[in-house]
């Protein structure tokens, strides 16, 4: 049995109007514009373009542009607030795994001075900025500078090497004048003494710091694509249907009614048809960060690699030290011992010793691990899997709509229920619905398609990261308000099709990231001129140096 309210909104729908009143009370309640544009009575409704009567209405052209603002207003509030919860969550966890990876390096820095402290006193202090200079840059990689991870790791090395040579290798002889240490710092590529751990420490930051890039880089695209379709322009088409089905009955004094279910699926399946075709692609999105968090594991977890740093250097200590004998003669052959300072006193407290004590493991909150915040993470996205597959009906659901068995509009007059065919999602399915004409696909949501298939291809380890593409991927393409501002194609480095890959050395640590990432070029900022000369002094000891060592590369493969 219809309510009162309902069956006095629906006799108004069929005969003449008395009173533009109630009309005007909520375009004034609503703000909808001012009130200079409301007719005093009922009129003829001639020159309007949408809300057509053949009877009086109370509207005029002035407040049907006003309503059709307040329609795609309506819409896009709605929208936004729907999409609220899965974009505070992905900007949750990207602040959450930024604030991870800083508190890792500054405890990976801490748990590896510490271990210098134990076991080689002698170097903790002499090292400490090497130490920090390592980890710092290794910061900057996890946030997505280009930096070269096996020339910042080597050059911790070069640095550690005269500490470890002086000290634990040679430590009877004393100090050494500058020119002598650079000659030990430049031999460490050259002769290796550290063995293959360098090289492995390299490959699992490499490794584990491009799975961590790569998820920071997914859930800034993940906002991007919200923000995207959060301020996407409605096409005219689509505006007109908005109007028609929200604030036209108002024109014939039917101010509480609601659209019907079916209607209202039909107008916005048609304006929100390009946006359901990200659904496929935001469906694999969400498996590829599954995917590539069950990877995160071993030489791939973050967690495990820089904590694990301390270890690596033990190691790359002791292999020097237990090939002290070989490492020496070396380095006597290679660097002239003229320019070594005799010592003031010889000291050989700690020399050739390795103190192994055990270290007690970090004390960390499980809850504060990356694994756990991972898996929390991703057991909530999991339930946005199908957001933009079910977005037009889930806007209709929260209150475009009236409830089933309740009088509503049907685009013409207040009827008992909707009768025209309701068309399915996407754009194919649109060619038969009878409320929106749909002309074809959106660019600009063509446009974070193609960002979408790319960071799926990334995610999955299908598609090589080249210089540049994680940041061409990120939210760099579009301005504050998700509006887009550039193309991204293939020739663009993004490679949204898939298409055009080039073939290139797989890392040997990890098949799903390449070996190529981790020797971008490291570009050091422009040097002021006083630098400039004190480099080129440098650089002319170095090369006298030089002078003396190549002449004696080739006695390296007799000893």
């Amino acid at each position: 049995m219809l309510s009162v309210h309902c069956q006095s909104a629906y006799s108004a729908g069929l005969g003449e109007l008395d009173t533009c009143s109630e009309v005007h009370k909520v375009f004034q309640v609503r703000q909808i514009g001012p009130n200079q544009v409301l007719p005093s009575s009922p009129r003829s409704g001639a020159d309007l373009q949408v809300c057509t009567s053949k009877s009086s209405t109370c509207c005029t052209k002035k407040m049907e542009e006003k309503y059709q603002v307040a329609a795609r207003r309506d819409v896009q509030n709605l929208l936004q607030i729907y999409s609220s919860r899965l974009k505070l969550l992905l900007s949750r966890y990207v602040a959450a795994f930024q604030e991870t990876f800083e508190v890792l390096m500054r405890q990976a820095e801490n748990h590896t001075n510490v271990v210098l402290q134990v076991s080689y006193q002698k170097i903790a202090d002499p090292a400490a900025d090497s130490v920090r200079e390592l980890f710092t840059d290794v910061g900057l990689f996890l946030l997505g500078s280009e930096l070269n991870v096996d020339e910042f790791v080597q050059r911790f090395f070069d640095a550690l090497l005269p500490l470890v040579y002086n000290h634990y290798i040679s430590p009877g002889v004393g100090d050494t004048s500058p020119g002598y240490a650079e000659c030990v710092r430049s031999l460490n590529r050259v002769i290796k003494p550290f063995g293959t751990v360098p090289d492995l420490f390299a490959d699992q930051i490499a490794a584990s710091g491009v799975s961590g890039k790569l998820l920071l880089q997914a859930l800034h695209l993940g906002i991007e694509v919200i923000n995207t379709t959060d301020h996407l322009q409605l096409s005219r088409e689509c505006r007109r249907a908005l109007l028609k089905m929200q604030y036209c009955p108002h024109c014939q004094g039917i101010t509480h009614s609601k659209p019907c279910m079916g209607y209202c699926l039909n107008v916005m399946r048609g304006c929100l048809a390009s946006m359901a075709e990200i659904d496929a692609h935001w469906r694999e999105f969400v498996r590829s960060l599954e995917g590539l968090s069950a990877r995160m594991h071993g030489a791939q977890d973050l967690e495990q690699v820089l904590l694990g740093a301390h270890t690596m250097l033990h190691d790359a200590i002791g292999h020097a030290q237990k090939n002290g004998p070989r490492l020496s003669a070396q380095v006597q052959k290679l660097c002239s011992t003229s320019i070594r300072r005799p010592a003031q006193s010889v000291s050989i407290q700690d020399a050739n010793s390795r103190v192994s004590i055990p270290l007690k493991a970090l004390n960390r909150r499980s809850d504060d691990s990356l694994s756990v915040m991972r898996k929390d993470f991703l057991k909530t996205l999991r339930t946005f899997s199908t957001f933009y597959g079910g977005l037009a009906d889930q806007l209709c659901l929260q209150g475009l709509s009236s409830g089933d068995g309740v009088p509503c509009w049907n685009g013409t007059n207040i009827v008992k229920s909707y009768t025209r065919r309701v068309v399915g999602n996407g754009i194919r399915a649109q060619s038969a619905n009878p409320e929106v004409k749909v002309k074809g696909e959106d660019p600009v949501i063509n446009q974070i398609i193609d960002k979408l298939k790319h960071i799926n291809q990334l995610l999955q380890g299908k598609t090589i990261p080249k210089l540049g593409s994680l940041d061409q991927i990120e939210t760099g393409s579009g301005d504050s308000e998700g509006h887009y501002s550039g193309d991204c194609d293939d020739e663009d480095g993004c490679a949204g099709s898939g298409g055009g890959e080039v073939n290139r050395k797989v890392s040997k640590m990890s098949p799903d990231v390449t070996s190529d990432y981790k020797h971008h070029h490291y570009h050091h900022p422009p040097a002021k001129d006083s630098e400039i000369d004190g480099k080129s002094h440098s650089l002319r000891l170095t090369g006298a140096i030089w002078v003396l060592v190549l002449p004696c590369l080739h006695m390296i493969l007799d000893l």
